[in-house]
């Protein structure tokens, strides 16, 4: 089943479109992660995920349904947007208990006292939250995300401006919330994060979708880099023969090492086997996959970050 499906959605905000054609889709259980530079379109997707704004066309389906027309649907999904909306003038517990009356979630003591312990904050429950730190307002916000137990948690930014022992608290509770079985899609700029716990991910740049898949195979399939270690100089000969390959993007040296990037769809042994008839003196070689951030940069260009 999928958790979220986009069909050609396309949405702008005054005379500006941002966003065009978007599709993709989410399958239930995963951690999904969606990214791209600022002003790329990703707040206004998730609005539309999350009903707030309407598509200018195209279909927008959130757990089986379209929210369009199925708003009811949207009380099966928990979020945390970026303005985190906890109320500083009330105790953690008051602002859950404030959210739990929303949603009509049964024994809502005890699952307060359930998600607080969740997040490591059942000793600060009585404390104003006005008094909390940044990573303990973004553990409460998750805490009130899935307070109603959703299916779908939306996650836009949840480690922006924590350190990196926040990052990692939060990490990990994503990854157990996905463990449990929550569906969730994360909107973020920490690319080494989505690295460790999106098992697939999304990338929009100017409001279009530029690649979209598993993570492991999109780090596969583009260029592959072979790192080289010759015994002796690189012979002109096979520096005549590597400029003649349709399929060699790029070779450079990396200090003594020769550096190859490959079309992914070659199979390596072409080039070596083509380096050894020219005289190359091959001692080891290693083959390099593109990282998520390599991906990303040559997607976005100098908007990454």
């Amino acid at each position: 089943m999928e958790a979220i499906r986009l069909e050609q959605v396309s949405k702008g905000l005054g005379k500006r479109d941002i966003l065009r054609d978007v599709s993709f889709a989410v399958k239930s259980g995963d951690v999904f992660g969606y990214l791209g530079p600022n002003g790329a379109g990703k707040t206004t997707t998730i609005r539309v995920i999350l009903g707030l704004f309407a598509p200018d066309s195209g279909r927008v389906e959130v757990l089986g349904q379209d929210i369009c027309k199925h708003p009811e649907v949207k009380r099966r999904i928990g979020f945390v947007l970026e303005a985190d909306g906890l109320y500083d003038n009330l105790t953690a517990r008051e602002n859950l208990a404030y959210y739990g009356e929303i949603y009509g979630v049964a024994n809502i003591a005890d699952r307060i006292d359930e998600v607080l312990e969740a997040v490591g904050l059942l000793d600060r429950a009585d404390d104003r939250v006005g008094k909390y730190s940044k990573g303990m307002r973004q553990r409460l916000a998750l805490a009130r995300a899935v307070l109603h137990d959703p299916e779908l948690l939306i996650l836009d930014e949840p480690t922006a401006g924590l350190d990196p022992t926040g990052q990692m608290e939060i990490r990990e509770l994503i990854l157990d919330l996905a463990r449990r079985g929550k569906t969730v899609f994360l909107s973020s700029h920490n690319l080494d994060e989505v690295e460790r716990i999106c098992s697939r991910i999304a990338i929009i740049h100017k409001g279009e979708i530029k690649l979209c898949g598993e993570v492991e195979r999109l780090k596969e399939a583009g260029r592959r880099e072979l790192e080289i270690r010759l015994g002796s100089p690189l012979p002109e000969e096979a520096k005549a023969a590597l400029q003649g390959l349709p399929y060699l993007k790029e070779w450079r040296y990396e200090g003594e090492n020769l550096l190859l990037s490959l079309d992914g769809e070659h199979d390596p042994s072409e080039v070596l086997s083509l380096l050894l008839q020219k005289g190359a003196a091959i001692e080891e070689v290693r083959r390099r996959e593109l990282s998520l951030e390599e991906i990303y940069a040559g997607i976005v260009g100098k908007e990454a970050g």
